[in-house]
């Protein structure tokens, strides 16, 4: 077990995931991938949710055009899923459990960041809404210059910029493919859900059910206190 990496120590900067680790947004994502779906006439292949949770909507479009073998459709449907996200995101803005009291007990003493596959508007909508916004000193996403997750720029990018190196900062996600990305970039990552079986487990140091666990929020009294 490596919890003790988290438990035992205090990060000198906290990067966030935002869709489903701050927003309850995934399920926003899963019900615009149905709507795209069902937009173009498109039967949602098998297994589709778990393959798409985390991938940045553009890459998400093409796997749904490769998938469904309607390839020249990968930027309309990736188009047509951004917008159905952000209607829904509009709609109904929600934090995830914990997270709006970890965040704020967080920004009293140390950096924040987000690092997101999402557009840097949707993510600071989102953060604005849910009254989080200004807890964050930066906002990373992926462009031009930055790949998204899994490779491990937005996070790389994240501790760069919080001024710290990469193994001193602490990344909190919910899929694996952010997982990935955040171990890539040297940093320790708690993940949030259940712990999946065989290795994938080990892309987290800590699981939690939620922001709202017990034993992390003991944790955060103590070790991020001001």
């Amino acid at each position: 077990m490596t919890a003790h990496r988290i438990l035992s120590w205090s990060p000198s900067a906290i990067v966030f995931d935002c869709d489903g680790t701050l927003m309850d947004t995934e399920r926003h994502w899963q019900e615009a991938r149905n709507v795209t779906f069902r937009v173009f006439g498109l039967k949602p292949p098998a297994g589709f949710a778990d393959r798409s949770k985390g991938v940045h909507y553009t890459e998400c479009g093409a796997l749904m055009a490769q998938e469904t073998g309607k390839p020249d459709l990968a930027d309309d449907l990736a188009d047509t899923l951004l917008s159905s996200f952000t209607a829904l995101v509009d709609q109904d803005p929600v934090t995830m459990p914990g997270a709006a009291a970890l965040v704020r007990l967080a920004a009293r003493s140390r950096p924040l960041a987000v690092a997101s596959n999402c557009p840097r508007t949707t993510v600071e909508s989102c953060l604005d809404r849910a009254g989080l916004l200004g807890c964050f000193d930066h906002v990373v996403v992926a462009g031009e210059d930055i790949r998204p997750k899994p490779e491990p720029d937005v996070y790389s990018a994240a501790a760069r910029l919080c001024g710290v190196p990469p193994e001193e900062a602490l990344a909190v996600e919910d899929s694996l493919t952010g997982m990935e990305s955040a171990r890539r970039a040297g940093l320790r990552v708690i993940g949030i859900g259940e712990r999946p079986p065989g290795p994938e487990a080990e892309q987290a140091d800590l699981w939690v059910a939620s922001l709202a666990d017990s034993e992390l929020q003991t944790w955060a009294h103590s070790r991020l206190g001001a």
